[in-house]
């Protein structure tokens, strides 16, 4: 099989499959990237820069090499290096486990069980959910699904497209990296330095095609493109990260809704700015982001197919 017409068959499959049956279940290869960084950390540590680029340089390389040679073990055997790449960028992607959480929550919220919802928070975000009323549950829900439907699954795909599945290897480590050891909580500020920056350049092109794709789609879900572009690229320069800002911004927006205000983190308090000039999300908006996130998915899988037969043309 020809690597440059296995590509775009690659992306449907894969995402087929994630929609269909979300993530793995059993045996994640992300869940062991994870424990084996965890390990890894724990005979690197030193409170200092270079030891996190090691870090994160080792994780890195190994998950894309991993894939490398498992390609080159069965490229006499198209039928099995088809199915490897597909369940290699299938374990990548994260839509469909984005959605389930997200309405289980707002489900939780509607029906009063605050103490349930916050038990299902941290499956989206990060930030310490015991204080969090209805309407910050569900703020959190909608900046999540807007974040993460660039970070797991227009980014996997992008990457995909450009490099194969190795290449969406490498970004969910990168990306699984900064979320264990990226943040600015005093064991990480140096060690965690490399991951959070490389995360931040890895995603900066699929933040952007997200929030234009969130964009295009805004008059779908009773939205304004103007409005939208209005909050991801005015408002969302604002936010401390140079991608988050642009998502959240494109989907406050095109919700009519207006995101941001203070989040409680293990390391401290962080005042996010304002994203949109709406009001702000209650329950029913948990679902019309998700709706917009699955038309967001489609548009992007639409131009990543194309993107990946392009470069391999």
């Amino acid at each position: 099989m020809r690597k440059q017409h296995s590509v775009p068959l690659v992306l449907v499959a894969a995402t087929a499959a994630d929609a269909l049956l979300g993530d793995p279940s059993r045996l994640h290869p992300v869940a062991g990237l994870g424990r084996t960084a965890g390990w890894l950390e724990r005979r690197l540590w030193r409170d200092r820069r270079g030891a996190g680029i090691c870090h994160t340089a080792l994780i890195v390389a190994a998950a894309t090499a991993a894939v490398e040679v498992g390609e080159r073990r069965l490229r006499r055997h198209p039928a099995a290096l088809l199915a490897l790449r597909v369940l290699v960028l299938w374990s990548t992607l994260g839509a469909r486990s984005l959605e389930r959480a997200a309405r289980q929550l707002a489900a939780a919220v509607e029906r009063g069980e605050l103490a349930e919802a916050r038990r299902l928070a941290p499956t989206l975000v990060g930030r310490d959910p015991s204080q969090l009323d209805a309407h910050e549950l569900c703020r959190a829900a909608v900046e999540s699904l807007a974040e993460n439907t660039s970070d797991a699954l227009v980014a996997p795909l992008v990457y995909a497209a450009l490099f194969g599945p190795a290449g969406a290897a490498a970004y969910r480590a990168a990306n699984t990296l900064d979320a264990m050891v990226g943040h600015r909580s005093e064991r990480y500020r140096r060690f965690g330095w490399a991951a959070a920056r490389l995360d931040d350049v890895l995603n900066w092109l699929p933040a952007r095609l997200t929030a234009l794709l969130a964009i295009a789609c805004a008059p779908l879900v009773g939205g304004s493109c103007a409005e939208a572009w209005r909050a991801a690229f005015h408002d969302g320069r604002r936010h401390p990260s140079p991608n988050a800002g642009r998502v959240e911004g494109a989907f406050a927006g095109a919700l009519r809704l207006r995101v941001g205000g203070l989040n409680h983190y293990p390391h401290g308090l962080e005042r996010r700015p304002r994203l949109g000039s709406g009001r702000a999300p209650e329950v029913e908006d948990v679902e019309r982001a998700v709706q917009l996130a699955r038309l967001v998915d489609a548009l992007a899988l639409a131009c990543c197919g194309a993107l990946a037969w392009a470069v391999r043309s």
